[in-house]
């Protein structure tokens, strides 16, 4: 087996493991290969693991100790070194062919019995043989190709100010199903952030379609003179079509989640479709997390109302509402908000119940209307507009969380926002990374008409 070229199978341990799974896999009764053991569809199960770990009579290359000498029973008592992944380090076990963490073949091998391999393949960033497949595995080797949307880092320029975008797969999860999209339009930018809903067929597929679709198509109706509000309208419905046009049948629609934030002269509008979320945090907030309010959604009771009509139901913008503090801009379309503003619930217990982010509106085939909220506003002070998908703010739900770690970490959006937005995602890593995470980070100035705005 050849070493990686980044430095991350060098060495003698880095064969340990391949070997011991090799004679592991000789001695087994099995004898199954590879084939269909490769992670993705699903994650690994601790249940599984803990099977696997079960005592069999075998020892570690799979041979039965009954027979042995003294001198090979005292041996045996010592603990072999756990076997670990040469890819990613995460502990593997005997017989195992694949690591069900980063999907690298522990069982050497060549397909077809060293018949030739395809020609015109990637190459492999592990062995550099050119036999990448279609699902991104080497077939040499079988090393699971990093994937372009792993971890991927955006910063624009515009008139005012750099605005930036960084999403990550996180820990959990075998691929990236969320998705964001930056785009300059004539009077400022559009951020928007898709999380693919990962229940649905293709959710990564969804995401990207409708954040491209919904980028493009705000940045040509500001461009072409329209209102901020109807710009979202309108790519909410253009990005909703893109969805549903990726369903192979009512029964296999992919889908997503759906949030934007358009920055202008006049203000922010943002819009909404699921549990994605948009933030304002205000530059002059220094009070520890605990004392900022987070209120969430300015007009609770047109939201009520909506909620009680249709939980998809928009509530009209036709107010421009000021934003001082920090807070939340948006409220999520779950069973638990749905519960709250309904007054079955307290917040606490919603928040508690197993259905509490179950969403009941989302982009796909299968959502039928789709009828998103609008929201504007005008800051009255400087401030960072966030949008993110929960993998974000399942960690930091609330405004102050949020700004709490920009602040401890000394973070400046506005003269850096790739680095705060990657100061977030590092923390949402380091609490658990338990979902793909993305953010979008935008500075923004007080809006000079401040003082009209109602």
């Amino acid at each position: 087996m050849n070493g990686n070229e980044n430095g991350d199978m060098d060495g003698e341990g880095n064969d340990t493991a391949v070997e011991a799974n090799e004679t592991a896999a000789n001695g087994s009764a099995t004898g199954e290969g590879p084939g269909g053991t490769r992670p993705g569809a699903g994650q690994a199960n601790a249940g599984d693991a803990a099977a696997r770990m079960e005592p069999t009579g075998m020892d570690a290359t799979g041979m039965n100790p009954a027979g042995m000498n003294a001198a090979g029973m005292e041996q045996s008592a010592v603990k072999p070194a756990e076997l670990a992944c040469p890819q990613c380090g995460v502990v593997v076990y005997p017989g195992e062919a694949f690591c069900e963490n980063c999907g690298r073949q522990l069982i050497a091998g060549r397909p077809g019995n060293g018949a030739p391999r395809p020609s015109g393949r990637t190459r492999c960033v592990g062995c550099g043989e050119a036999a990448v497949d279609g699902e991104g595995y080497c077939e040499h080797c079988g090393m699971k190709q990093p994937a372009d949307r792993d971890h991927l880092e955006v910063e624009l320029a515009t008139p005012g100010g750099p605005v930036a975008g960084v999403s990550d797969r996180g820990k959990r999860y075998a691929r990236n199903e969320d998705a964001f999209a930056i785009a300059p339009h004539n009077t400022g930018v559009a951020a928007v952030v898709c999380d693919g809903v990962g229940s649905s067929p293709r959710p990564e597929t969804a995401s990207r379609a409708a954040a491209d679709t919904a980028a493009t198509e705000i940045a040509t109706a500001m461009g072409a003179g329209a209102a901020p509000g109807d710009a979202v309208r309108m790519a909410v419905r253009k990005a909703a079509t893109a969805v549903a046009g990726l369903a192979e049948s009512p029964e296999a629609a992919p889908s997503c989640t759906f949030v934007a934030a358009v920055t202008g002269p006049d203000g922010v509008t943002v819009g909404w479709v699921g549990d994605s979320r948009a933030y304002w945090l205000s530059e002059t907030d220094t009070s520890p997390a605990a004392d900022l309010a987070d209120t969430g959604e300015l007009n609770s009771s047109a939201v009520t109302a909506d909620l009680r009509g249709d939980p998809n139901a928009t509530s009209p913008d036709a107010e421009t509402l000021p934003l001082g503090p920090s807070r939340r801009l948006t409220d999520d379309d779950s069973w638990a908000a749905f519960m709250v503003a309904s007054g079955a619930l307290t917040e606490a217990e919603a928040e508690a119940h197993p259905n509490a982010h179950v969403i009941t509106a989302w982009l796909g085939a299968d959502a039928g209307e789709v009828r998103p909220h609008v929201r504007s506003f005008v800051p009255d002070r400087p401030g960072t507009l966030l949008v993110c998908s929960d993998g974000l703010w399942n960690y930091f739900p609330g405004a102050g969380d949020l700004a709490a770690v920009l602040r401890n970490a000394q973070a400046d959006p506005a003269a850096d926002p790739t680095g705060a937005a990657r100061i977030l995602v590092r923390h949402a890593l380091d609490a658990g990374g338990r979902d793909n995470i993305t953010v979008a980070v935008l500075p923004m100035a007080a809006t000079p008409s401040t003082e009209q705005a109602r």
